[in-house]
């Protein structure tokens, strides 16, 4: 292990996406942390020794109230925060049962169609992540 992997942050999310309940139309949810004022993904950092699909499963109900039920891995993120290197693993996930309930971490979600939560997202890093949900779900 590299001083490099000593300092990484891991954290571990899903681009969480659903049927409309209303249209049948693709819908994807996306998170407002009022801790950053932002729009993202369900995500957050694992647990000593999590593995990541865990995780990321993990992260998804704290944060959206639903379980998930996994499927491609998507890309991975990479960028730095607070002067450490930070590496998000995601994974594509239908939206299971579950009801949202605001908290500390998460106040709103959004259920939007794929443009509409491109549009939404806060960080440009994040929007790769829409298409490569697309991708995988065209290949299925």
């Amino acid at each position: 292990m590299t001083e490099a992997d000593d300092r990484t942050v891991h954290a571990a999310g899903c681009v969480l996406w659903r049927r409309s309940p209303d249209t049948g139309e693709l819908e994807i949810c996306l998170v407002h942390r009022p801790k950053y004022d932002d729009w993202s993904h369900p995500k957050g950092k694992l647990h000593p020794g999590e593995d990541p699909l865990t995780g990321a499963l993990r992260e998804v109900e704290e944060e959206t109230g639903h379980t998930a039920r996994p499927g491609a891995e998507l890309p991975t993120v990479r960028y730095p925060v607070d002067g450490r290197p930070k590496e998000v693993r995601y994974w594509a996930a239908e939206a299971g049962p579950g009801t949202f309930t605001p908290n500390s971490e998460v106040d709103q979600v959004l259920w939007l169609t794929p443009e509409r939560a491109r549009d939404r997202l806060t960080q440009p890093r994040d929007r790769v992540l829409v298409d490569a949900l697309l991708a995988s779900l065209h290949q299925a």
